[in-house]
């Protein structure tokens, strides 16, 4: 909607479109409410958004710019009697911070001869040579013949290895025929990309999930199975197995890891003694004392509970109950992952608030609040354009909160994130459609654990011939710093190109972004009607954002459904006379059936009183109905 348009007033004003502050709009137009739901940005979403690779380019151009400085402008004109001003900040510019940008690949396209012609040019010039000298031709007969013979032995030790093994030995071979990608392809394929700054699963029994279903939101996004988990150990990728089908079809658990894998996962699903004896020790204590090993410790801890170090056990075990409950309901994995980005969350949210009457305005937004001092209420809000606009709640993003007037549970902290474009997996497979989460442990004492998730193009979220490769840890230092040394460890870049079987890092974006889990969802230095709302944290999940927004909710309106179900498309019954003469005629129709005498269409020409008698059977009085539908039908 045009800005000029704008009602005067609202129930609910909200600034910034991110998922918490998307769900309150649609939890509050679902009831009734009326919702003016603004963002200064030119894209919804937030710190939650999704790019293609062309606007990613132009968001790192904004942020690499000098913010420029707030000039406030005198509202106190706009003051009424007993009001105060409190003004907002008009740039989050700080949630986001370190951006950096490399590119690994070629400007331009380059043309390649075909596959194995360096090598084959490299065969000829050597076979020259030796046609000088037979002595010499004969030795490099023998030494052939020998070479081809221990070359048999060699493939029939391949035949006995696993069919893992053999897949990433072909990934291999085949390294030097992957086509290499340019930037300029990248530029040009760029809206094959939907790149998320923000890296998240939804467990399939998690409260986004359920919510999703409840509010019939569901309807307005596509989700994927994350296909398989996988763990970075003794410098491989491995697969972790953690479905009863994957533990028996496992080759690299033995027959006796497989029982006690069981048994461990079948003695969590409900609380022993000897677990609540644990119950404030450390979980990987806990771990050690049930004998399972060293590799089902690691599976367990890193994979399964994602625990860190200062995870207790009760923590951790009910990490991994969660993780168990999720398995199966829609594959073998716990998590999902929506197609085209996790950016289609918050809009699927606005959308559902807009469909219920809520207006939207972007590159629109709130200079400040008018306050009610006896009170100490939000009486109206003035936007971009001067317009004083009343209600009775505003919700609004931390990022647009003065620094003075926030309250945090803990001092701020970050995250360190990276995306990559590669060329191939990290774990080839005999499927190229594959969407991996893999954890890695710290590679040294200090060091954050990594969180990675790998996309395929079936997700929607990056080009044919490429994966995209998302990871975060919790900020030690900047996030090249932080990232760097595990990108350079596990993928070909110019840093480490004697990794030839390692995917090739195309193009990589690093960049630091606020944690929200550190802002306090009360207490701030705020009107009491005014709601603050945090960006992305730190977890897997997005229990943190759901929560929030429906304690919002139910301070606002606590005998309100939160998110009821919308009703289908087909059940809606419109009020209106176009409805309504549509439903009379069904009725005549009905009528008309019962009676098995009448005409498909009332004729305007009948007689009178035949029409007359009809009406009557309409409105249920039977007297004459019957013989005026038959006299419409002789007619």
């Amino acid at each position: 909607m045009a800005a000029e348009d704008l009602p005067s007033e609202f129930d609910v004003v909200i600034l910034g479109t991110g998922l918490a502050e998307s769900v309150v709009a649609a939890a509050f137009s679902r009831v009734g409410q009326r919702v003016l739901h603004i963002d200064r940005r030119s894209y919804y979403a937030a710190n939650w958004a999704s790019f293609t690779f062309n606007s990613l380019l132009t968001w790192i151009q904004q942020h690499h710019e000098e913010p420029q400085p707030e000039e406030l402008q005198d509202w106190s004109s706009l003051l009424e009697e007993g009001e105060e001003l409190i003004y907002l900040s008009n740039s989050d510019s700080a949630s986001i911070r370190n951006v950096q940008v490399f590119c690994f690949t070629s400007e331009e396209d380059e043309e390649e001869g075909a596959p194995g012609t360096k090598e084959d040019d490299r065969g000829a010039a050597d076979g020259d040579a030796v046609k000088e000298t037979p002595e010499s031709q004969s030795a490099d007969a023998k030494d052939k013949a020998k070479k081809q013979k221990a070359e048999e032995e060699e493939e029939e030790e391949q035949a006995s290895q696993t069919k893992g093994e053999e897949l990433s030995a072909a990934q291999s071979q085949s390294e030097a025929t992957r086509k290499k990608i340019s930037y300029a392809q990248l530029v040009k394929e760029g809206r094959r990309f939907n790149i998320d700054l923000v890296s998240k699963l939804l467990y399939s029994r998690g409260s986004l999930v359920d919510l999703l279903i409840k509010s019939n939101v569901s309807r307005y996004a596509e989700f994927k199975n994350v296909t398989r988990i996988l763990t970075y150990r003794h410098g491989n990728v491995q697969q972790v197995p953690c479905s009863r089908a994957d533990v028996f079809a496992s080759r690299q658990l033995s027959v006796v890891e497989k029982r006690k894998l069981m048994r461990f996962l079948t003695s969590c699903v409900e609380e022993t003694d000897e677990q609540r004896a644990y119950k404030a020790r450390p979980y990987l204590e806990f771990l050690y004392d049930q004998r399972l090993g060293e590799n089902l410790q690691h599976f367990l801890f890193h994979s399964i509970a994602m625990a860190t170090e200062d995870t207790t056990t009760e923590e951790g075990l009910a990490s991994t109950r969660h993780f168990l409950r999720c398995l199966g309901r829609y594959g073998n994995t716990p998590f999902l992952f929506p197609v085209y980005g996790l950016g289609e969350i918050p809009q699927c949210f606005c959308r559902m608030c807009a469909v219920f009457g809520g207006i939207y305005c972007l590159r629109h937004s709130v200079n400040c609040l008018l306050v009610e001092k006896d009170t100490n209420r939000c009486k109206a809000v003035i936007d971009s354009r001067g317009q004083r606009i009343s209600c009775r709640h505003f919700v609004v993003e931390d990022g647009f909160v003065a620094v003075d007037r926030k309250k945090r549970a803990t001092p701020p902290r970050f995250l360190s994130r990276a995306v990559l474009i590669t060329d191939s997996s990290i774990l080839p497979s005999s499927s190229d459609q594959q969407v991996s989460m893999v954890t890695v442990p710290p590679v040294a004492a200090g060091c954050p654990t990594v969180r990675m998730v790998e996309l395929c193009p079936s997700t929607m979220t990056c080009m044919a011939g490429t994966h995209l490769v998302h990871l975060t840890c919790q900020s030690v230092g900047s996030a090249f710093e932080d990232l760097s040394p595990l990108v350079t460890t596990m993928f070909r870049t110019t840093e480490s190109p004697d990794r030839e079987t390692s995917p090739s890092v195309l193009w990589c974006l690093y960049f630091n972004m606020a944690d929200g889990s550190g802002l306090d969802v009360k207490g701030h230095d705020l009107p009491s009607n005014v709601f603050v709302c945090s960006g992305p944290d730190g977890g897997l999940s997005h229990e943190h954002a759901v929560r929030q927004a429906e304690w919002i909710f139910k301070q606002i309106l606590p005998e309100e459904d939160f998110c009821p179900p919308a009703p289908n498309p087909e059940d809606i019954i419109y009020n209106g006379e176009n409805a309504s003469s549509t439903g009379e005629e069904e009725e005549e129709e009905e009528e008309q059936n019962k009676q098995g005498e009448g005409g498909e269409e009332w004729k305007e020409e009948g007689k009178e009183e035949g029409v007359k008698q009809q009406e009557g059977g309409e409105e249920g009085g039977e007297e004459g109905g019957e013989e005026g539908g038959e006299e419409e039908g002789e007619e």
